[in-house]
């Protein structure tokens, strides 16, 4: 479905993505996992297309998307969650919702796909007429992937979602996405707490100082010596 092949993004002389190649299949959670500085989220931000390439292929559904505008991206249902949320916090629960379903499809089914998320996150629904940045952490969250998946994305990519969360919050934001995934949905998942990432992906990526230095499924990666010591504290 996602395909990435020698990919290379520099941040002015500085490489920051060195020759990364790999792909994600429709209907599973992949998940690209790493300390922070990697390159995790620069690898979001490139196969959305708000950084430019070096060098590389990126293919999404037979399209190759390496000259794509960002908002070409969401057109073709490539949708990410950046890290840190990125509301509108001056704009309502629902006004944030409703900016996700701004184009094509998603516009014509926004009232139905509003009903899904709702039905997902209940919370939503009971502080639709709240405004954003007066929500918790998990509930700031949950609207930021609320707002995603009314774009009726094909594939969600998601950054860092356990990021600054409570621990019994960052147990429910998983269930939540695996609770997606059982939908068909597929998924990307970038995260820092890699045994999460494992626990509910099928297949994963270790990213170190830019390049994949890892890869295979995720139980293996979890079960590697290597891995144990240096991401998941074993």
């Amino acid at each position: 479905m996602l395909s990435v092949k020698q990919l290379s993004v520099n941040y002015g002389p500085i490489p920051m993505l060195q020759d990364i190649t790999f792909g994600v299949k429709e209907g599973e959670i992949c998940a690209i996992v790493g300390a922070n500085g990697a390159g995790k989220s620069t690898l979001l931000n490139a196969i959305s297309r708000i950084l430019p390439l070096k060098s590389g292929k990126i293919s999404f559904n037979g399209n190759e998307i390496n000259r794509f505008p960002p908002h070409r991206i969401v057109e073709l249902g490539l949708i990410q969650v950046p890290e840190g949320r990125r509301l509108f916090p001056s704009l309502t629960v629902l006004e944030n919702l409703e900016l996700g379903a701004y184009q094509g499809e998603a516009k014509q089914r926004r009232n139905k796909t509003l009903e899904k998320v709702y039905s997902l996150f209940p919370i939503l629904s009971n502080r639709k007429k709240q405004i954003a940045g007066t929500l918790s952490g998990g509930e700031q969250q949950m609207l930021a992937i609320g707002r995603a998946l009314m774009s009726l994305p094909k594939l969600l990519m998601l950054d860092e979602p356990s990021l600054g969360l409570a621990p019994l919050i960052v147990q429910q934001m998983f269930q939540v996405i695996k609770e997606i995934s059982e939908t068909g949905m597929t998924i990307l998942l970038v995260e820092q707490n890699a045994r999460k990432a494992l626990s509910i992906s099928n297949v994963g990526f270790v990213i170190e100082n830019g390049k994949i230095t890892i890869s295979g499924k995720s139980a293996e990666i979890a079960n590697n010596e290597y891995t144990k010591k240096a991401f998941l504290g074993m």
